[in-house]
């Protein structure tokens, strides 16, 4: 673009820092690789420390972040803290860099405070980009609803109200959008969180992973509540103790609030020697225990969260050819389909007995991964997403002129 059509953006995302956010990070760059100058404000979080760094064109600016809450003062102090640092650096940006846009990445619901400051007082546009829907989260985590989960459906209608686009990673998404965002249908554009092909790849196998055993089973992702590892260790449980097998090696890759407590029901279960905690890792090491596995498991918990939700480390799952296991959940259907063994009410018995099937299988699992391979390259790999991204933002500067 030339100077005289400069499109900047600045992207603030609070629950992950950036390039490690993969959804996040394709967005930015797809921008970029378009013309765009992107900025973003993010929090500061291992192997990212740097409160500046220019990134392929992409100015990164981090801060610091309270650990995460888990009760009423502990959100206050964590989304106070994010909220200062939002407006902060939003002005030291618009001071230098400037931007057109704000792009709002939840959760929390409350960065629309930052974007009205700025559509109100400076004309800029607001994006609302959903990655996920709080109230069901609030609902996953803390298993109630009650006045702060009313609070939460009201913060998602204000944010809703300010946006002049959004983005929906799902079609479940989408149908909040436009009910209970009330949004104009031809303003939400639904931006699945495929995997980026130039980073997701296929490396060579280590047996170093499988300890000894002949089979690896494994998994990636945030250890919240909601993500179930608890679910998936009952069910390692169940595959030793009342299935008398002991040829399976599992991998935890990732860190989250929960993993201390993920750990310790390791021990209590007496699960130590067959799992392996390796918290957040690099590309290689990640691509090399996800190439080197014969299974991939997604235990998340049935909730209506996770129900309406996509989960990238599925389709990362696929995108390596891996078959997988997880619990009946509409949107993991749509993902997966033919590439997943499904599991009713978390049934964690089922979920075992489902692990050891496919990995008695090995037939079985080729066709599945198969399948689910070439379901990412044909419909559900970041480029296809990229297009959709593209074309809210044509919409959003049209709607500026």
């Amino acid at each position: 673009m030339n100077g005289s059509a400069r499109r900047r953006v600045l992207i603030i995302v609070e629950n992950l820092p950036v390039p490690f956010d993969r959804r996040v990070w394709s967005e930015a760059s797809t921008l970029a690789r378009h013309g765009y100058e992107v900025s973003i404000i993010c929090p500061k979080g291992p192997q990212a420390t740097a409160s500046f760094e220019l990134i392929e064109g992409i100015a990164v600016y981090r801060h610091w972040l309270p650990k995460e809450g888990r009760g009423v003062l502990g959100y206050l102090a964590e989304y106070s803290a994010a909220l200062f640092w939002e407006f902060a650096l939003s002005l030291k940006i618009l001071a230098t860099r400037g931007f057109d846009v704000i792009h709002a990445c939840n959760p929390p619901d409350l960065i629309f405070v930052v974007g009205a400051f700025y559509k109100f007082l400076f004309g800029k546009s607001f994006i609302f980009d959903q990655h996920d829907i709080s109230p069901e989260l609030y609902e996953a985590k803390f298993g109630r609803r009650g006045l702060l989960w009313r609070a939460m459906v009201l913060l998602e209608r204000v944010t809703f109200a300010l946006a002049d686009v959004s983005i929906a990673t799902n079609q479940s998404y989408r149908s909040i959008a436009l009910e209970r965002g009330r949004m104009n249908p031809d303003r939400v554009f639904v931006v699945r969180s495929g995997p980026n092909l130039a980073r997701v790849r296929s490396l060579p196998s280590d047996p170093a992973w499988k300890k000894g055993r002949k089979f690896l089973v494994a998994y990636v992702g945030v250890i919240g509540k909601q993500e179930g590892l608890d679910l998936l260790l009952q069910s390692i449980s169940h595959i030793r103790g009342e299935r008398n097998r002991d040829d399976v090696q599992f991998v935890i890759v990732g860190n989250g609030p929960e993993l201390d407590e993920v750990k310790k029901l390791a021990a209590a279960l007496e699960l130590d020697e067959l799992v392996t905690f390796t918290g957040r890792v690099d590309d290689a090491t990640l691509f090399t225990i996800l190439s080197t596995a014969d299974v991939c498991a997604n235990p998340d918990r049935p909730s209506a969260m996770n129900d309406k939700s996509t989960m990238i480390k599925v389709m990362e799952y696929m995108a390596l050819g891996k078959p997988i296991v997880q619990f009946d959940l509409t949107e993991g259907r749509v993902s997966a389909g033919e590439s997943s063994l499904y599991v009713q009410n978390a049934d964690t018995a089922e979920f075992g007995d489902k692990i050891l099937e496919l990995l008695d299988d090995p037939v079985r699992r080729d066709r599945m991964g198969a399948f689910g391979q070439k379901r990412v390259y044909d419909v559900l790999a970041w480029d296809h997403g990229a297009v959709s991204l593209l074309s809210a933002y044509k919409k959003l500067f049209d709607l500026r002129h």
